[in-house]
C-alpha cells in the first residue's frame, strides 16, 4: 500500500460506488420496495465536501454506477443470483439514462460516470482507460455497499498496485457487523480514513 501523505492529488481521484437513487432515492427501485438503511442514506453528505476539496486541488472525481443494461423488449437483464437476492427488481430500474440509475442530487455531477454490471467498478468498464487517460494513480473510494462493490473495487485495485484509500464511514452496508467486519478484512489491502480524517488531510496538502 502507497502511503497516502505521500500521493499528489493532482493524480488522485475520489470515486464512489452506487450512490445512485434507485439505491438512495424514497422513489428509487430501493426505496419503493422498502429496502433502506440510514447508515446508507447518510453518504452522499458525508462524501461531497471531500470531492469539492480534491477538485480544489487538481483532483477528479468519478462516479461507478450499477447498471441493469435492458433486453429485447426491455426486460433487464439480471443476473440468477441478484434476481434470487432481489425479487423486486423490475423493467426500468437501473436503466441507463433513467432517474433511477443517475447520481444522487447531493454528488451531482462527477467528472467522469462509469457503468458497471457487477460489485467492481473495474470488470468490464472503461475505468483503467480513464485513469490511464487522466494519469489518475491514486483513489479515494467510497460507497455501497462495503461488502459488495466496495470491497471489490478496492480488491482489484489493490491487483493493479493503484493506492487507495477507504472511507471507513464513507461506505456502508445493509448491516453494521457486516460493515464492520469487512472494515478488518480490508486492513491489508487499503488505507482507511474517516470522512473528516480526509478531509483534513485534503485541506492541509499542498
Amino acid at each position: 500500500m502507497s502511503d497516502p501523505s505521500g500521493w499528489t492529488l493532482a493524480q488522485t481521484a475520489l470515486l464512489t460506488i452506487d450512490l445512485q437513487n434507485d439505491f438512495l432515492h424514497p422513489e428509487g427501485a430501493y426505496g419503493r420496495a422498502g429496502q433502506g438503511a440510514a447508515a446508507i442514506a447518510a453518504l452522499p453528505a458525508r462524501i461531497a465536501p471531500l470531492a469539492r476539496a480534491l477538485r480544489s486541488k487538481g483532483g477528479f472525481y468519478i462516479s461507478a454506477q450499477f447498471t441493469l443494461v435492458p433486453g429485447p423488449g426491455g426486460e433487464p437483464l439480471i443476473s440468477p443470483h441478484l434476481k434470487a437476492l432481489r425479487p423486486f427488481l423490475t423493467r426500468g430500474d437501473f436503466a441507463p439514462g433513467s432517474f433511477g440509475h443517475q447520481l444522487v442530487d447531493t454528488l451531482h455531477p462527477a467528472d467522469f460516470t462509469v457503468e458497471k454490471v457487477a460489485y467492481s467498478a473495474f470488470y468490464q468498464t472503461r475505468l483503467e482507460y480513464i485513469l490511464r487517460a487522466m494519469g489518475i494513480r491514486q483513489l479515494i473510494v467510497g460507497g455501497i455497499v462495503t461488502n459488495g462493490g466496495v470491497a471489490s473495487t478496492l480488491r482489484d485495485a489493490h491487483l493493479r498496485d493503484i493506492g487507495t484509500v477507504m472511507l471507513s464511514d464513507g461506505c456502508a452496508a445493509f448491516k453494521g457487523e457486516v460493515h464492520d467486519a469487512t472494515l478488518l478484512s480490508l486492513g491489508t489491502v487499503t488505507h482507511q480514513m474517516t470522512c473528516a480524517e480526509a478531509l483534513a488531510w485534503l485541506e492541509g496538502t499542498p
